[in-house]
């Protein structure tokens, strides 16, 4: 029998207790994994145990294909009208609303960041994301096209069957709502593997679906890891679709294993080394405040953080005096603490990775202005870091290193900038900060980057998409775009009296 995972806060921000099944959810029963293996979840904070996890195999992602594939073909895509896929999404927003400080508390313990971000941010942008594709659930449709009096032909924009979703551990709950709005409201049925480092969340979202009375293999979420369950949702013959969320280089191996298997449709959101462009007439102000979170909120566990510092050399020596002071000033600690900005990153693995980038810059001559260590003795922290003096060769200037460290470079026009800005592998975002709009517009345009910021930073919304050019991703989240991954069009022809 599948576990139990309760636990009872008591912090400044939170008390309370929180209970859900920490098992397979497939076809509407918690099971355990076909192995009867478990996943140990550590705590970022202090590096110790909080549950175990039933894992699964490549057999239960079988298994839940099997019954996905029979809620498909009998209770659910044609056989549930939208509305009704609507107001099931809708229920499942509002008892998420319910439980929005136990998700909050579940998200900070599992993953690190802090209470009051994971409350404000990630909860308000989940539910938010639900309730929109709950909205959009009886309104996905088709169009009459004209041909000739002797025919009508129309379009129809019908569900895929069921599809893979595979999810990061950077904003986990927001990556499952992104995920589950667009697919459920089209009508197709999810398999959704959390990432083995942060799945407490899924899992307690899976049981307000049960609550929420999705249809049993409508919604199914299998913990495991990525080179087991990951890898047999990839390559599933009978999986339509797969969503993936992660590393570039992880997202090439789904993308070869779809090609490789069924050609099933495919979307990926991937890596980012974003651009933040400070230019000599913006509100320097406002510039230093949103830089912080651009490239330290989340712990710098964001694809789209501002990685890449570009400030005018007008402004070069103020800035970057100005953004040192009110980097000293961002709080490290307990997630729970509610004075706290940065929690620990997410594990022991990305810990010694960020640590590695910045052992890295050292090595390769750049100047670390500010940081460059551990922070405490315990658990997975990292001082904010800056660097100085870097070159467009280095790796920390080049890679994505996924942490609290920026790099600050000094830029004299804005060809310079645009030029050095679009020199990466990498077009996810990118922010500008300039009072002449005008200039900020220009920019934009010439910025190969899915999502430009004009005097602002990492701002998401349900309705606008968010996706990436070059190597950072196929295809959109959020919108009405992404309902277009989750649909395939059927063109109808009718004959009212042509004759061969």
């Amino acid at each position: 029998m599948p576990g139990t995972f309760k636990h009872t806060f008591d912090t400044p921000v939170y008390k309370g207790t929180v209970e859900f099944p920490t098992g397979l959810y497939i076809n509407g029963k918690w099971v355990d994994g076909g192995d009867g293996g478990f996943i140990d979840v550590i705590n970022p904070t202090n590096g110790q145990l909080i549950t175990r996890i039933s894992e699964g195999t490549p057999s239960d992602i079988d298994t839940a294909v099997h019954f996905a594939q029979t809620a498909f073909d009998t209770v659910w895509g044609h056989n549930t009208p939208g509305d009704a896929r609507g107001a099931l999404l809708y229920k499942l927003a509002q008892l998420m609303e319910d439980n929005k400080d136990k998700l909050a508390a579940v998200e900070a313990l599992d993953n690190g960041k802090t209470f009051g971000w994971a409350k404000k941010a990630d909860l308000a942008m989940s539910i938010g994301t639900i309730r929109y594709y709950a909205g959009w659930a009886d309104k996905i449709s088709g169009s009459t096209i004209e041909t000739s009096l002797d025919k009508i032909a129309y379009t129809t924009h019908e569900p895929l069957g069921v599809v893979g979703q595979i999810i990061p551990w950077n904003f986990p709950l927001m990556m499952l709502a992104w995920k589950f709005g667009p697919a459920l409201a089209a009508g197709n049925c999810v398999i959704l593997k959390p990432s083995e480092f942060t799945p407490l969340t899924a899992l307690f979202a899976a049981q307000l679906c049960h609550e929420a009375g999705f249809p049993p293999g409508v919604v199914n979420v299998v913990n495991g890891y990525g080179s087991t369950v990951g890898n047999a949702i990839a390559h599933h013959p009978h999986i339509e679709k797969v969503a993936f969320t992660g590393s570039t280089l992880v997202g090439r191996k789904v993308l070869e294993a779809a090609a490789k298997t069924n050609l099933k449709e495919t979307t990926l959101e991937l890596g980012g080394k974003s651009p933040n462009i400070i230019y000599d007439d913006c509100d320097i102000e406002q510039a230093l405040d949103w830089t912080i979170h651009g490239i330290f909120w989340n712990h710098g566990q964001a694809c789209c953080a501002g990685s890449r510092i570009f400030v005018h050399a007008k402004i070069y020596d103020e800035f970057l005096q100005k953004f040192t002071e009110r980097t000293k000033q961002v709080k490290l600690g307990d997630p729970f603490d509610p004075d706290t900005y940065q929690g620990p990153q997410v594990s022991q693995q990305q810990f010694d990775r960020i640590m590695s980038y910045i052992d890295s810059g050292k090595e390769q001559g750049a100047t670390v202005h500010l940081g460059g260590e551990r922070f405490g003795t315990s658990g997975f922290f990292i001082q904010p870091t800056i660097f100085t003096n870097v070159h467009a060769d280095m790796k920390i200037v080049k890679e994505e290193i996924f942490g609290p460290v920026g790099v600050v470079i000094k830029f004299s026009s804005d060809d310079d900038v645009i030029r050095q800005a679009n020199d990466t592998i990498y077009g996810l975002a990118a922010a500008i900060f300039s009072k002449n709009i005008d200039r900020a517009l220009r920019t934009s345009q010439r910025l190969r980057a899915g999502t430009t910021w004009v005097n602002c930073a990492n701002q998401l919304h349900p309705q606008i998409p968010f996706g990436g050019y070059k190597q950072s991703g196929i295809g959109r989240e959020l919108g009405q775009y992404a309902l277009e991954h989750y649909t395939t069009v059927k063109a109808v022809h009718i004959n009212l009296g042509h004759t061969i």
